[in-house]
């Protein structure tokens, strides 16, 4: 189904999360082509115009694009009344690029957004290993002196920052060594999507993908015990996730 139409049918307000990865017109298939950057953005303004009014005041949304276009996003959301959180760096650990003009590109922009100042945030939960092993490993049983207190590391980790380091799936299934074509071109790592859905949704929350693609927020909902609604305009893509979800296949 197309995403607005998807979008109207859906009642104001009733959506605890939302995790969207809409087209970035790069023109890696014909769903994501756009005639112009004008086009691509009226586009995005009319599925996010759609989107707000069914989030919850507590809910959280989280959008993946291009840094580009990630600026004219989050100036859009701010303007809906929105209040931004953070600008995630995704560094995808993507293999080699060729460019010799500009820097190379290996990330990609996850926006956080919250309707308001009252949301969920499970920060406890996402939290990732310490990165200096050798001086955590002291501080345990010493701890370390920070501004006249002894400070001792937490059991789980530090806490998550804007930086994320996970590669990308295509990088996930090689075959002898080699990076394989998948059904679907933009697929999201599990793990990631996982680490939105635990860190700003609970159990027993909505949460809505309106670009499900191959279906991995709604294999993560399944698996983390959260109700999952969403929609692609590409039938097979539909399938696929229906087929992955039955399943529980965790890479396509």
């Amino acid at each position: 189904m197309d995403c607005i139409r998807f979008l109207e049918g859906i009642g104001d307000k009733t959506v605890d999360l939302a995790v969207v990865d809409p087209p970035y017109n790069l023109k890696v298939d014909k769903w994501d082509t756009f005639e112009s950057q004008e086009d691509f953005l009226k586009f995005t303004f009319a599925w996010m115009d759609c989107l707000v009014p069914k989030l919850k005041e507590t809910a959280g949304l989280y959008v993946f694009n291009t840094p580009f276009n990630s600026a004219y996003m989050l100036q859009h959301l701010v303007e809906q009344g929105l209040m931004f959180q953070n600008w995630i760096t995704w560094d995808k650990r993507d293999g080699m690029s060729y460019t010799k003009k500009r820097y190379a590109n290996g990330q990609e922009t996850i926006l956080f957004f919250t309707k308001s100042g009252k949301y969920t945030f499970n920060h406890d939960d996402i939290r990732v290993p310490y990165e200096s092993v050798q001086r955590i490993e002291h501080a345990k049983t010493r701890g370390i002196l920070k501004n006249g207190k002894r400070w001792y590391p937490n059991s789980r980790g530090r806490m998550c920052g804007e930086i994320w380091h996970m590669s990308s799936e295509r990088h996930k299934v090689k075959v002898n060594g080699k990076v394989q074509r998948l059904p679907h071109k933009t697929v999201k790592p599990l793990d990631m999507i996982k680490r939105i859905i635990t860190a700003s949704s609970n159990e027993g929350d909505l949460v809505i993908d309106c670009f499900a693609g191959s279906g991995t927020t709604a294999l993560a909902c399944k698996q983390l015990n959260r109700n999952f609604i969403g929609c692609d305009s590409n039938e097979q893509y539909v399938l696929s996730a229906r087929r992955r979800i039955r399943t529980g296949v965790i890479h396509i």
